[in-house]
């Protein structure tokens, strides 16, 4: 008889709390500082940008925060969202691992990230918010928003990185058609964006002008917020709903993971799955190596410098310490446009410095063969984004075929390809480039971070 392929949970099975890291970890991170005065960050200073129940939940402390109930009542209509044995993907490597795979492409916008988006919209229309503001780089986030913004009636507004606003046109169109407004970015719309398109009219554009744009928009409207879908705590926390699933679906196959790979852009989708992991490995109770997989056109953990940064291009936002290419930095276009961010979370960051993860850099063409490859033998293609994992899962499920170990791998497949195939066309056409980081280009980039003690 075959093994089982899939391990489900049923609705009552999912999890009613987010988990918060911060209250198990041994040594607390550094605080954002605000960036005028460069003390630590008050709520107050926050107020502006975010409604109080956020504002209170990247702040705290406790280690578990309730799911309010209209968020799970949305929650269902794609959680739990499966965990799958990649069982041919193993024998195709011909390796005595076990790989196991947490699908979040089952959501209504093909990826994990209305696990935040939704929490955020309804908070925020508690707060009697009408309109978001926020950033994308490939898309999934602001296609994300724009269906929580339409569940719970706040109108949305998006700012999209240049270079996915014209390499994902679908992208573009799932946000229209949830009613959301779209602009490519660097824009005329805002100072911040024209300031940029005078001194490079071609600019490919990067996330940190994105948020730059999105934060001037919000800070100048008293029923505008801005909504962020990663990097920051609040958002880490909700993503957490993953790795609680996951836990309790490895209680099914009765296994116990050894090694957890996750792709790292700012640092969401990776957080969603291994802090809860973490938190047991904390507390004795399992010991997997936990691996953050980042591009090696935007390598922010294995190249970049640990220090206070801004979170966005302007200077807008709070000071973060974080691991950073600069806030000047615009990646290389590559195709995963949701990791090309400059700065890593500052929790991620943090745990990286406390040695609690691993990191590593991939370059783009072993990602998409490790996506083409994964297609071939489990049938779903991998957003660019995962792909990375999934590089790094195989290439240790084959290190494993050599040693003869069997290892129990799990990584996070975040979202399909179905509105990236244009990247796969790239690869498949051999037009694809590796875009790797070069060291004159990073010392540039690094030269001009502010100045904090």
């Amino acid at each position: 008889m075959p093994g089982q392929t899939k391990y489900l949970l049923d609705e009552g099975s999912m999890p009613t709390q987010w988990y918060n890291l911060l209250a198990d970890l041994p040594v607390a991170p550094p605080p954002p500082l605000h960036p005028g005065t460069g003390g630590p960050i008050a709520s107050d200073d926050l107020a502006p940008l975010f409604p109080r129940a956020l504002v209170a939940q990247e702040m705290t402390g406790e280690r578990h925060v309730d799911i309010p109930g209209p968020v799970l009542d949305v929650y269902r209509l794609w959680r739990p969202s499966p965990l799958f044995r990649a069982r041919r993907l193993e024998r195709a490597l011909d390796t005595p691992a076990h790989i196991y795979y947490k699908y979040e492409g089952v959501s209504p916008v093909g990826s994990h990230k209305p696990n935040t988006a939704v929490p955020q919209a309804y908070y925020n229309a508690e707060e009697g918010v009408r309109r978001l503001t926020t950033e994308t780089g490939a898309g999934q986030w602001g296609s994300a928003l724009a269906f929580a913004c339409a569940t719970f009636g706040v109108d949305c507004e998006v700012w999209q990185v240049r270079a996915s606003y014209d390499q994902k046109p679908y992208r573009r169109l799932m946000m229209e058609t949830y009613g959301a407004a779209v602009h490519p970015s660097p824009s005329k719309v805002t100072e911040a964006g024209r300031a940029i398109l005078a001194e490079s009219p071609e600019s490919t554009g990067s996330l940190g002008i994105a948020i730059s744009e999105a934060v001037e928009q919000a800070a100048a409207d008293d029923g505008t917020r801005y909504a962020l879908g990663s990097v920051l705590n609040h958002v880490l926390l909700h993503q957490t709903v993953i790795g609680e699933e996951a836990l309790r679906q490895f209680e099914l196959a009765e296994e116990t993971p050894d090694v957890l790979v996750g792709c790292t852009g700012g640092g969401s989708n990776f957080g969603g799955l291994a802090f809860p992991f973490l938190r047991e490995k904390l507390a004795g109770r399992m010991s997997p190596v936990i691996r953050a997989v980042e591009p090696a056109a935007c390598p922010t953990l294995t190249r970049g410098r640990y220090a206070y940064d801004f979170g966005d291009t302007a200077g807008l936002t709070p000071l973060l310490k974080m691991h950073t290419l600069g806030h000047d930095f615009v990646p290389d276009p590559i195709h995963a446009g949701g990791l090309r961010y400059h700065g890593m979370s500052p929790l991620i960051s943090h745990l990286y410095e406390q040695g609690l993860i691993e990191a590593q850099a991939v370059a783009q063409q072993d990602c998409f063969a490790a996506g083409v490859r994964f297609a071939r033998t489990e049938g779903i293609i991998p957003a660019p984004e995962p792909a990375h994992a999934l590089a790094a899962s195989i290439d240790e499920a084959l290190r494993c075929r050599d040693s003869g170990e069997e290892k129990v791998i799990l990584t996070a497949l975040c979202g399909h390809a179905h509105l990236d195939l244009p990247a796969y066309g790239a690869y498949l056409s051999g037009a694809m480039q590796d875009n790797a980081l070069s060291e004159e280009d990073l010392t540039r980039a690094l030269a001009d971070l502010p100045q904090v003690p």
